[in-house]
């Protein structure tokens, strides 16, 4: 992902070529129409149309993700009746949006914003605000849905609960805690008849889903690697899942500090001098987020199932430090694999399903992985390096593989009608992916290597189509007598012209919108085929993808090794099995199902 500037323009132009003979035109009449106005561009692209009557929705969850969530809402599809979050931090961010910084401000722009509202009270006469329990919003019978976005280990509770009041419901990734949570959640929605969705957005990504045709088209050749990583460069003292504590903590020498007060008081000391109004507004609204953050050190997190602990290192670990930094603990997150790596595994997944013609989604053959906590103290469970290797069957591993693509060439992957491949077990796609802390180097994307080209996903925002291994060579793609893409080169320099169709309605969506929408529309639709793209079935498999790497991870760190190879029991909705230990029965009953 570390390309020169020219090289990306080169990557920018060969994949914008290749819309030239895909989606350009059809992208192009959309934006002309004016037809996306009311249901965007994702409903015209995915097919899947307006509502007449937007959905009624509540919001169990509204922190981070959640409020992401809130902010990519189209009020045409989705009315949001009512929030449920025990932290008044994240209530008044629901409300008021995250004004911690411009992009944060841009991603989570609050319920106010979204729906108009001019003020707080103007916008509770809308939502109803739940403090304490959940269950009160779900018995409300003007709720016909609710979104989810609670710490890993409460969704599949909240879930379940909710399909058992009659609610369809939409979970941010990963889809739960652990496999069984998963296949208790898909059972349900199946006996109560309803839809559940998870928040694997690249799903619904326009980007995405262009650059599968480019694989199914057989730009890229036959694949035989793809490479994922989410670099960070969080550091100890300067960790972004190591929030401050509301009500303050003691440093490294005993002394008490409280971070939140520290900041609010210079952020108002900063207000009482600002003579720009704009600057100003914008200092008032920090000001009253960073005072509803203090007002969490009024709750009792361990009302709420939070608990304290002593660490390792002989220091104790409060039951507020649990609530408010649950992704660092194995007990209520899933570290690096469930929170950076599930993304892009489901990408990888997405990638080599492209190339099956049953539509199933790809599973796994096996992975070998390591990692450990290399970086921070012992101030977490969660890992701060992962490294995985996955096997994927290719075409010709096993069949199932018919695109309707040929290359006349290679004959990958072969077009209908054309015996199928010899079975060969060596016909893999290897997956690798890498995640660690404290070095950023190359931030997150994905990289799609084949016999003819490759393929650049770089943090949602931009895809670059290369010949072969070389990023300084241009391709020209073009029609071919029998329809199929014909790919010829040039030396960088050549006219190609540059394809901004899609680029037309703004920055690029990372597909949060679009699932929201879509999820909404196949409420509104009820039909065996009006399915969320990521169903119980796909959500499941990316959790058994990414769980099972993480036990091959605690395994490394053991005798035992980090190689697993997948059963196809695991990713079974009806089968019992489970590569993480996690018990059905068990979680039947924790989770009243």
């Amino acid at each position: 992902m570390n390309l020169t500037p020219e090289e990306r323009q080169v990557g920018r132009d060969n994949f914008n070529h290749a819309l030239d003979v895909s989606r350009r035109d059809f992208l192009k009449g959309v934006v002309a129409s004016g037809a996306v106005a009311a249901g965007g561009l994702g409903a015209m692209y995915f097919g899947y149309g307006t509502v007449e009557k937007p959905v009624r929705v509540g919001v169990i969850g509204t922190g981070d993700e959640g409020n992401v969530l809130i902010g990519a809402i189209n009020p045409s599809y989705l009315e949001v009746k009512a929030i449920a979050d025990i932290r008044p931090y994240n209530r008044h961010r629901a409300f008021h949006g995250d004004w911690a910084s411009p992009n944060a401000a841009a991603a989570r722009r609050g319920l106010m914003d979204v729906y108009g509202w001019s003020t707080e009270d103007e916008a509770r006469k809308h939502v109803k605000v739940y403090e304490n329990d959940y269950h009160d919003l779900l018995a409300d019978d003007d709720i016909e849905a609710v979104i989810i976005a609670l710490p890993l280990h409460l969704p599949a509770e909240a879930a379940v609960a909710a399909m058992k009041a009659g609610k369809h419901v939409l979970t941010e990734k990963l889809m739960a805690h652990n496999i069984a949570q998963c296949k208790v959640m898909s059972r349900v929605a199946r006996e109560q008849d309803l839809l559940l969705a998870t928040g694997h957005q690249r799903h619904y990504s326009v980007l995405y889903d262009n650059a599968v045709n480019l694989i199914r088209w057989g730009l890229l050749g036959e694949i035989s690697h793809i490479r994922a990583q989410w670099h960070r460069g969080n550091l100890p003292g300067h960790d972004s899942w190591q929030q401050p504590l509301p009500g303050g903590e003691k440093d490294a020498a005993g002394k008490q500090i409280d971070k939140i007060v520290e900041r609010l008081k210079k952020i108002k000391a900063s207000l009482a001098k600002e003579k720009n109004p704009e600057r100003a507004a914008m200092l008032a609204k920090q000001a009253a987020q960073w005072q509803a953050w203090d007002a969490d050190k009024a709750i009792n997190p361990e009302d709420f199932g939070y608990t304290s602990m002593q660490l390792p290192n002989g220091k104790p670990r409060s039951a507020m430090e649990e609530l408010c930094r649950w992704r660092l603990w194995d007990r209520t997150g899933g570290g690096l694999m469930a929170e950076l790596g599930s993304h892009q595994l489901d990408a990888a997944s997405i990638f080599v399903s492209a190339l099956r013609s049953d539509g199933k989604k790809a599973q796994p053959i096996s992975v070998h992985a390591v990692g450990g906590r290399h970086t921070f103290p012992l101030d977490r469970d969660a890992d701060d390096h992962v490294y995985c290797s996955f096997e994927f069957p290719g075409p010709g591993y096993e069949p199932g593989f018919d695109v309707g693509y040929h290359d006349p060439i290679t004959g990958y992957p072969g077009p209908q009608g054309v015996p199928a491949y010899e079975q060969d077990p060596n016909k893999k796609i290897v997956v690798t992916y890498s995640s660690i802390m404290g070095n950023g180097f190359g931030g997150y994307g994905e990289i799609v290597m084949g016999t003819k080209g490759t393929l650049v996903l770089d943090r949602e925002k931009e895809v670059m189509l290369y010949k072969g291994g070389s990023t300084s060579t241009n391709i020209k793609v073009s029609k071919g007598k029998d329809g199929a893409p014909d790919v010829n080169s040039y030396e960088t320099g050549g006219d190609a012209p540059l394809a901004k169709a899609a680029a037309a309605q703004g920055p690029v969506s990372r597909g949060y919108r679009e699932e929201l929408e879509h999820w909404a529309w196949c409420i509104r639709n009820p039909a065996p085929e009006n399915k969320p793209r990521c169903k119980p079935e796909v959500a499941l498999a990316d959790a058994v993808i990414a769980l099972t790497s993480k036990v091959a991870i605690k395994n490394s760190q053991t005798d035992k090794g980090g190689y697993i190879r997948y059963e196809s029991e695991w990713f079974e909705i009806d089968h019992d099995a489970t590569p993480d230990g996690s018990d059905i029965a068990s979680e039947k009953a924790n989770l009243k199902a």
